[in-house]
């Protein structure tokens, strides 16, 4: 008989789930470890970690992993542990004493858009800084017990992980989440059938299932199209956070917005205010226009009144080619339908997102789709809301940017979850416990300045030394993996100095925030990194998008400067940065180091996480740190550019980043007394702490967004709404009433003093006459003029100057006259013109009315 080489069926694999019931004592944490509230409470962290700090480590930092990882025998032997279940009780009470205070009624509702979340590490729903801010975000509106619901996605590959290449090239990898393992439940109808909402699509429907993440008292609602109900295509809408192409995209947006309005109706939810975090949730205005039309019988007009007073748009990019925008024929194939829901022609719909109403050539811009349906707009810095002005001024032409509407709201970060457990008892001791529900309080921060220096110091010492640990534990066998030679990675490791000024750069690898700055005298960064009497490293960690290839040159750029061998131990790339690596940076490093190009950070804000970790920053003037730098707090580049040239700039500023290491920073560190401390470095941190921190937490900016902007677009929404809508109605109708007539409005005469003509002199009077014929009774009280000033700035540029409005001293019939009659006090070369505008007590502002006659 011949044998066979090999004679072997293939398995029948079945998948089986193997349940296991947490026993009763330990459903307490089991109930702790679905609701994120443990992540910003470091007393509950702490208690996962004494049962059993490997099986937390293997697990993650995942608590429900964690507790499936449990055998039934670990289990019995930890309930004999009395000490353990007190202290599960203990937390578990402070946890419920928590969960159980009703939301406020003083502060509006809100609903909360945004396509990235970043709550934890172990959620993969974020990529970077606009997802942090929107985990912290809704953090604090917990702790603010502000009734909000969020949208999102729940991305079943979330953001890449980042690993490198031997060559130090950037490698991305998609790992998909393990669902039953996060701290998430997806929703399920009363008959406990999964809750499933549908959004219309080019030819199909495409469905959606639910999940709900609790964040504290806040519910976080996020779609997932990986269902067996799309096709295959459509299950991949949800599948990875900023992948794919433009249609791609588009049908993400589309999704985030239409189909989050279907998931808050489809589970009983309405709120006083829609927050729109960026624009890739804009749609849900097209959808509340819908709803509002089919279900309140309201026309167009009168359902936009609504939507706009109850929504608000956060821009967080400060240059135009970051907002998405997409070709007509590609945006016409998917959002036709919704055109015709809405009774608009496509043209009137296109023009919706267009800076140029009627300009074919342009794109739809979800932006300035966003400008157009949010009664409020905002920036996330105070440069930042002045470059969104510029940016944005087109959309309302006849008005100057100095006189937009576009406001700001600095970011800021949540403390508890940022700052590290070593300061937040520090500073419990030493502010007092009040210090926690009163963060923005600089006179309760003031008293830092009693903490005995030495203490500060050793703090700041020994968050240094975990990092180093940390760096040391994590990460030496991914560079085994990527730098292949063992006896360099020892030496790495061996080189790694917690003695050393270390300095951090942590952020998203884009080439204008020029991570290569550092690099560009490498001679005189290896004297300064390689001074035996005063060590210095540098740590970097970061992402560069896949599609993004001058970033991902930065990081292989730095990779391969850190293997060189004068720089071996002293310039260290950590690869896949993550929130975990992000606290252990942010609180273990001396300096953060920001270089960004400005004006191009709207506000970034891992500085703002070192800030409450005593980490002095040392940054470009843009963003936060353009309010935020105080002298002998840290550092600040000049914000003024000398060169045009972007290159020649560049090497200023890097000389200049050298010559302040050499002389000003590296010594005040080094300046230690006989105690081991530089006192000098210590009144820094304690002049950051004092003077910086209390300004930018997440509770000093979540208290701004409900002044400037809850409460105003909630009292106004009100009074829009009461007795069957009748003001929205009322406001509807004279805007269209108005539009009708406005071009058959006549200027009759202008009547101009001498002075108005050529020359005038300081002190002089200037009057003016103006007679418009509005031509129909109905607008007598509904037009203004007002004079309108220029002056050149130093770049000869005309710029907004004033705008007075002129006195209506007349009516007869339907003509108007104004008159002005003011006195000249500014000396200097003007120009000056006249405006004719749409006047209601009832607006919120110019803009939301844009109709503009100059003369």
């Amino acid at each position: 008989m011949k044998l066979k080489v090999s004679n072997v069926n293939y398995p029948n694999w079945r998948a089986i789930t193997v349940n296991f019931k947490v026993p009763k004592e330990f459903e307490k944490l089991q109930e702790i470890s679905k609701n994120l509230w443990w992540v910003w409470n470091y007393e509950a962290t702490d208690l996962f970690k004494e049962i059993d700090k490997d099986l937390w480590i293997e697990a993650g930092g995942n608590p429900v992993l964690f507790l499936q990882k449990f055998s039934a025998e670990k289990y019995k032997e930890l309930a004999k542990d009395k000490a353990i279940l007190k202290k599960i009780d203990k937390i578990y009470a402070d946890f419920k004493a928590y969960i159980n205070v009703k939301p406020s009624t003083t502060i509006p509702s809100v609903a909360y858009f945004s396509m990235e979340y970043g709550l934890t590490d172990i959620l993969k729903i974020y990529s970077g800084g606009l997802g942090v801010l929107a985990g912290d975000y809704l953090k604090e509106a917990s702790d603010c017990n502000v009734d909000m619901v969020a949208v999102g996605f729940m991305y079943r590959y979330g953001y890449f992980t980042q690993a490198l290449s031997i060559n130090g090239e950037q490698v991305a990898l998609y790992e998909a989440q393990q669902y039953e393992s996060l701290p998430m439940e997806q929703l399920l109808d009363k008959n406990g059938d999964p809750v499933v909402i549908s959004v219309p699509y080019p030819g199909r429907t495409v469905y959606a299932n639910l999940y709900k993440v609790a964040v504290g008292r806040v519910d976080l609602i996020l779609l997932d199209t990986d269902t067996e109900l799309n096709n295959d295509l459509d299950r991949t809408i949800t599948h990875q956070l900023y992948g794919g192409d433009n249609e791609h995209r588009l049908k993400q947006e589309i999704m985030l917005g239409i189909g989050g309005i279907a998931a808050l109706k489809a589970i009983g939810l309405e709120k006083d205010v829609y927050h729109c975090n960026e624009g890739h949730a804009a749609f849900l205005n097209v959808q509340r226009l819908i709803d509002l039309m089919q279900d309140k019988q309201l026309s167009f007009n009168e359902a936009k009144e609504i939507v706009r007073v109850s929504c608000l748009f956060t821009t967080h990019t400060p240059v135009p080619a970051g907002h998405d925008t997409f070709e007509e024929p590609l945006f016409e194939r998917y959002m036709f339908d919704f055109a015709t829901r809405l009774g608009l022609s496509w043209d009137d719909f296109m023009n919706m997102g267009r800076e140029t109403p009627g300009d074919l050539t342009e794109k739809f811009s979800v932006t300035v789709f966003a400008c157009n349906t949010a009664q409020e707009v905002n920036g996330v810095s105070w440069l930042h809301g002045k470059v969104s002005q510029d940016m944005f001024k087109h959309i309302w032409e006849g008005y100057f940017a100095e006189e937009s509407h576009v406001s700001w709201v600095t970011n800021g970060v949540h403390y508890p979850t940022w700052a590290a457990s070593e300061w937040q008892k520090l500073h419990e001791k030493a502010l007092g416990k009040e210090y926690m529900s009163d963060q923005s309080n600089k006179a309760i921060w003031s008293k830092i300045y009693d903490v005995d220096d030495k203490e500060i110091w050793d703090t700041r010492q020994a968050l240094k030394l975990k990092l180093v640990e940390y760096i040391k534990a994590k990460f030496a066998s991914n560079w085994l993996k990527n730098q292949g030679d063992p006896s360099r990675i020892v030496s790495v490791l061996e080189r790694i100095n917690p003695n050393a000024l270390t300095i951090g750069f942590g952020r998203r690898f884009a080439t204008y925030k020029r991570a290569h700055l550092l690099f560009t005298d490498l001679e005189r960064l290896s004297r300064i990194v390689n001074n035996p009497d005063f060590p210095v490293q540098f740590i970097f960690t970061g992402k560069a998008h896949p599609a993004d290839g001058g970033g991902q040159k930065l990081i292989q750029r730095v990779v391969e400067i850190s293997r060189r061998p004068e720089f071996l131990g002293k310039v260290i790339f950590l690869e896949n940065y993550d929130m975990a690596i992000a606290k252990r940076l942010i609180s273990g490093v001396d300096i953060w180091l920001n270089t960004p190009t400005r004006p191009l950070e709207a506000s970034g804000t891992s500085g703002e996480k070192a800030e409450m970790n005593g980490v002095l920053n040392f940054s470009v003037l843009d963003g936060w740190w353009y309010e935020g730098y105080k002298k002998g707090a840290g550092w600040a580049l000049t914000d003024k550019r000398t060169y045009q040239n972007q290159e020649h700039q560049d090497q200023l500023d890097a000389a200049t980043i050298y010559s302040m290491l050499e002389n000003e920073i590296v010594p005040l560190y080094f300046a230690k007394n006989s105690k081991g401390y530089s006192p000098e470095w210590v009144q820094y941190i304690k002049n950051s702490f004092a003077l910086i921190a209390p300004e930018f937490t997440m509770k000093r900016m979540l208290d701004d967004y409900i002044e400037r902007f809850y409460t105003k677009l909630a009292k106004r929404g009100k009074s829009l709404k009461a007795k069957d809508f009748a003001k929205a109605k009322e406001i509807a109708s004279w805007k269209e009433n108005v539009a009708s007539k406005w071009d058959a409005i006549e200027v009759v005469s202008v009547e101009l003093s001498e002075n108005l003509h050529a020359q005038a002199e300081v002190g002089q009077s200037q009057k003016a006459t103006i007679v418009v014929d509005v031509k129909d009774a109905s607008l007598v009280n509904s037009i203004g003029v007002e004079e309108v000033v220029t002056h050149p700035n130093k770049e000869g540029v005309d710029t907004f100057f004033s705008a007075k409005e002129v006195n209506l001293v007349k009516t007869e019939g339907t003509l108007l006259t104004f008159e002005m009659n003011q006195k000249v006090e500014n000396g200097g070369s003007f120009k000056y013109a006249f405006r004719m505008f749409p006047k209601n007590s009832d607006l919120p502002h110019r803009q939301d009315f844009c109709y503009v006659r100059w003369f």
